[in-house]
């Protein structure tokens, strides 16, 4: 249930559509603006790494880089409840920038959730802090299924989202980076509205699993449907690239993945690539440890990592063809600088100077040091030096540079 704060915001900010006022310290448009690019400059370097193309050097972004970790965001958290945050286009806009002011990333990822498009849907939930999201009327049955609503104009259920992306857009392009949307995954979506929250053992989900089998696909055939529709939205309101977030994806086994969950990504990624071909789709399975041979033939682009796994053994488990992100774990962020460096460059260097993403393997802890979260992006930065230097060494993988 809304909190009154936000219902205040509601009418008044959250779906207002009213341009956004950057503040003092909005970051200036480069000298490179969108009519230079139109006139022949290259496409972002985030964007055409996962498209496939050769680049100068290794892009760059974090999972949840928008965050309590930084101190200008929490001045926000400490103010207003999530929902409204991410709901309201003005502050949405400005939590999603200040990664790319404070650390020059190459991607701007929007503010928002998994669970935004939920409401939408008929399910309602709440972030209570210190659990997490909340939904206080689980599905768990037919009947509840039935009573759901298909997200067939999202523009009209959700029109923050459009507000919100395409402001994003016009500082993406102004700033010659790119800008990413993302959904949760269906089986993920429905661990959480079953669950009705965060559960370590996914209890009911799986109960349901294994008693009810058919509910459970019906309900993920509803939600494939949906989310489909809702990332079309965000990439007709700006977004360059789509990431799926396979959350939950650890609380399943190699056969349980493979059948509630990877066909399901694979149809929505099927889809967006069908009607949006210029549009790369990350999928990202937390917990794809064990995973991987079954996401070696995905029709995404990009297969993100978990930073569970080598980059090493999953470039030769999935094979050099296919494009990869991630995968630093990102407690190492708590470390030194000398650490950090020599963890940086062992995984750009296993993943090499094609086809890969630096990112970390799951999103940035609250109170990871923004000097470290700095240092990471300026390290993907010096990536092309770090590769020559790896090449000129000629030996591969074996040996961090600690520069």
């Amino acid at each position: 249930m809304q909190s009154s704060v936000m219902r205040q915001a509601s009418s008044s900010q959250r779906c207002s559509g009213q341009p956004f006022k950057p503040s003092s310290n909005a970051p200036r448009a480069r000298a490179c603006t969108v009519a230079c690019r139109a006139a022949g400059a290259q496409d972002p370097l985030l964007l055409r790494v996962a498209r496939g193309e050769d680049a100068e050097r290794t892009p760059v972004w974090l999972m949840r880089q928008a965050g309590r970790y930084m101190a200008a965001f929490r001045e926000y958290s400490d103010k207003y409840p999530f929902r409204m945050r991410s709901e309201t286009p003005e502050i949405a806009i400005e939590l999603s920038l200040q990664p790319l002011r404070a650390f020059r990333p190459d991607g701007i990822i929007f503010f928002s959730d998994i669970l935004t498009p939920l409401p939408g849907m008929g399910i309602e939930f709440d972030m209570v802090k210190g659990k997490g999201p909340v939904i206080a009327n689980p599905v768990r049955s037919t009947e509840q299924l039935r009573q759901l609503t298909p997200l067939s104009d999202p523009a009209s259920r959700l029109p923050f989202i459009q507000t919100i992306l395409s402001t994003l857009r016009r500082e993406a392009d102004s700033e010659g980076v790119t800008l990413l949307g993302f959904i949760g995954t269906p089986w993920t979506l429905a661990a959480y509205a079953m669950e009705g929250k965060a559960d370590k053992d996914c209890k009911e989900t799986k109960k349901i699993m294994f008693h009810n089998p058919e509910l459970l696909h019906s309900f993920l055939d509803f939600l494939t449907e949906q989310l489909i529709a809702y990332a079309g939205y965000q990439i007709e309101s700006g977004a360059q690239v789509i990431q799926l977030f396979d959350s939950w994806a650890h609380h399943l086994s190699p056969a349980q993945f493979a059948e509630f969950s990877l066909p399901y990504a694979e149809r929505i990624t099927r889809a967006l690539k069908a009607k949006y071909p210029h549009v790369p789709v990350i999928l990202h399975a937390n917990g794809g440890t064990g995973k991987l041979d079954l996401m070696r033939d995905t029709a995404a682009d990009v297969v993100g990592l978990d930073w569970a796994v080598d980059m090493k053994d999953a470039r030769a488990t999935l094979g050099q063809g296919v494009r990869v992100q991630g995968n630093v774990d990102p407690m190492c962020l708590f470390g030194p600088e000398e650490h950090i460096r020599a963890e940086v460059e062992r995984c750009l260097r296993a993943a090499g100077p094609r086809g890969h993403i630096l990112n970390v393997g799951h999103g940035v802890v609250q109170g990871t040091p923004e000097s470290s979260v700095a240092l990471f992006c300026e390290l993907a930065r010096q990536s092309g030096q770090i590769h020559a230097k790896a090449a000129a060494a000629g030996n591969g993988v074996r040996e961090p540079v600690l520069a």
